[in-house]
């Protein structure tokens, strides 16, 4: 069974910086389009990047210039870079399919930007 781990998360000023880690208990993202999802407390989920198998990316408008995702093909994991954090992107960040697979939520990791 797949089991997908995301790390990187923390506590960061506004205008700060963090790299988010999304690794597979198996080869896994090499052969799938990947996307990267927060949840904000009484907010619902939203996809924030996706990319695709053959490295095709897509933003939430709202990051655009600021997120960037790309995969490690040597580590098999998915990154999301993060930079010029805003306190409106404080969520719970998962990685997971696009679109999601019920089956591969993780416990995501938190992302908390002070202003």
């Amino acid at each position: 069974q797949v089991r997908l781990v995301e790390s990187g998360g923390g506590l960061v000023q506004a205008g700060g910086s963090l790299t988010l880690s999304c690794a597979a208990s198996v080869t896994f993202f090499s052969l799938n389009h990947m996307g990267w999802y927060r949840q904000a407390p009484g907010n619902q989920q939203e996809l924030v990047a996706e990319i695709t198998e053959s490295g095709r990316s897509k933003y939430l408008d709202s990051v655009k210039g600021r997120f960037t995702i790309y995969r490690d093909s040597a580590k098999d994991t998915v990154t999301l870079r993060m930079t010029n954090l805003k306190p409106e992107d404080t969520a719970v960040y998962y990685c997971n399919l696009s679109p999601p697979d019920g089956r591969y939520w993780g416990q995501g990791t938190q992302v908390t930007v002070s202003s």
